[in-house]
């Protein structure tokens, strides 16, 4: 199997991570293997059998080129700062150069122990991984920037955290695995040679454009910013929470990572939380664009030092960069409604759009159903929407609002319903889905679990075969809470 590896952050970022090796499963399962992702990548898998393929992707057998190593990183978690962190169950075997000439890394997450594990095992449960893997390839269909998942093995062991789980192995496919929180660790231990050599190769890998700005480290703050703003607005537009956004859970390249405690919502609410560690609402659906805004705040001290070594009036302009981060999400977050709306020129005031929240939440209504219901309703078709509110005139006054402004778009009502289903899915991967597919594959019942990551990667497709999995949990269900993968 060849990988073709080109390490340039185990090549020209010496000291910034440590060497680590995987431990040795005691019988190593392919449960599932991505093949489309591994063809993106340009590896190629060739005759591999399975039992080659769990070798490789639990660890067992490091793959030529490789270069085992667990990155270092800081962060703040739930607002209080840890000096230090890094990959404590994840190792990053190299990274592959994809035909397109995109860099990616290959991540093991769940194969043991490392430098940066601080007592703990280094070990995921099956849970957590066919978590992730079914969540990020949900997002990536979505069209929601996230991390990819090439590969989950069971390793044979068991997992003890409350309970002994059976143990597996994620491969996890990444733009790179560099977070705030690993400026954040530079700029707390080493100081501002660090983070200049940190942000040189940040620039290098992602955003070669800005190695030519005035200040490239101020270009590179204000295009994360950027990423994190449209992310962020995506997150909002799906009802996906994700629970913990520490800041060692931000990468700089704008995609989703780490599937801990995330979920979707089914009944709108502004403060939803499902995450069982987050008992004051730090990162309910609502807040994230605040702590969006924290995190960016974090973000730029860190960067401080190497914005002042370029231009110390670069520090000033920095500090305007994140007092803007409100009104640049704002816009973001307006432009994706409207296109949910089907509003394509004729751009409502902001009242319409907060109004559209206050009744969803005022009324309880399914968050993904909402919008697949008002492009039948352009349709002609009522029932649909009727079935999701309390009374049927439960939301006539902001309808009447939101028809005066269809009425005004150039395309005709069913363009415009079409457009919406564009943009709009039928399938998230429902919460109580999530759990009996979870159940069943801990127990060794794989099926449905395939079928669920089936449905989630064509969440546009209506198919009537698949009517159960669009609707909310039933009403014994819940409530609902998700924990952290360790």
């Amino acid at each position: 199997m060849d990988f073709a590896f080109d390490n340039s952050f185990h090549d020209s970022m010496e000291g910034f991570y440590a060497p680590a090796e995987a431990a040795k499963p005691s019988a190593p399962k392919l449960l599932l293997f991505n093949h489309d992702l591994a063809q993106r990548l340009g590896i190629d898998v060739g005759c591999a059998s399975d039992e080659q393929l769990a070798r490789i992707f639990s660890g067992e057998e490091m793959p030529g080129g490789a270069n085992p190593l667990a990155l270092a990183y800081a962060g703040h978690q739930f607002g209080h700062f840890s000096p230090q962190l890094g990959d404590g169950r994840a190792l990053l075997l190299g990274e592959v150069v994809a035909p397109d000439g995109a860099r990616f890394d290959v991540q093991l997450k769940g194969s043991g122990p490392t430098p940066f594990s601080r007592n703990g095992d280094g070990k995921a449960a099956i849970g957590p991984v066919l978590r992730e893997y079914l969540m990020s390839e949900a997002m990536a269909a979505l069209g929601v920037p996230t991390t990819r998942s090439l590969a989950a093995v069971a390793t044979g062991d068991r997992v003890q955290r409350e309970q002994a789980h059976p143990g597996a192995v994620l491969t996890r496919i990444a733009s790179s695995h560099i977070r705030v929180g690993t400026f954040q660790f530079f700029a707390a231990h080493f100081g501002a040679d660090h983070v200049v050599q940190l942000s040189d190769y940040v620039i290098r890998r992602h955003f070669p454009d800005l190695a030519d700005t005035a200040n490239p480290h101020l270009a590179l703050l204000n295009r994360v910013i950027g990423l994190q703003c449209e992310l962020v607005a995506c997150w909002l537009g799906i009802g996906f929470i994700h629970g913990v956004m520490n800041t060692d859970n931000v990468a700089v390249s704008g995609e989703t990572i780490d599937y801990g405690p995330c979920a979707f919502m089914d009944r709108f609410s502004v403060n939803t939380v499902f995450s069982s560690i987050d008992a004051n609402g730090r990162y309910a659906y609502g807040r994230q664009p605040q702590i969006l805004h924290w995190n960016m705040a974090r973000f730029a001290e860190a960067l401080l030092p190497a914005i002042h070594a370029v231009d110390p009036d670069g520090v000033e302009t920095a500090k305007d960069l994140v007092n803007e981060i409100p009104e640049r999400f704002r816009a973001v977050w307006h432009q994706l409604v409207r296109a949910k709306l089907g509003l394509l020129e004729d751009a409502p005031d902001a009242s319409l759009i907060d109004s559209l929240f206050a009744a969803l939440e005022d009324n309880g209504v399914d968050f993904t159903s909402f919008f697949r219901a008002l492009a039948m309703l352009l349709r002609g078709e009522g029932a649909m929407l009727e079935k999701l509110l309390p009374t049927p005139d439960a939301m006539a006054p902001w309808i009447a609002l939101w028809w005066e402004h269809i009425e005004r778009e150039a395309l005709s009502p069913l363009e415009i319903a079409d457009a919406m289903d564009g943009v709009n899915p039928v399938y998230v991967p429902r919460n109580h889905l999530v759990e009996a597919a979870l159940g069943a594959a801990e127990g060794g019942d794989m099926a449905p679990f395939l079928e669920l990551l089936e449905v989630v990667r064509h969440p546009y497709d209506e198919r009537p075969v698949w009517a159960l999995f669009a609707g909310p949990a039933p009403a014994e269900f819940g409530p609902y809470k998700t924990f952290c993968g360790t």
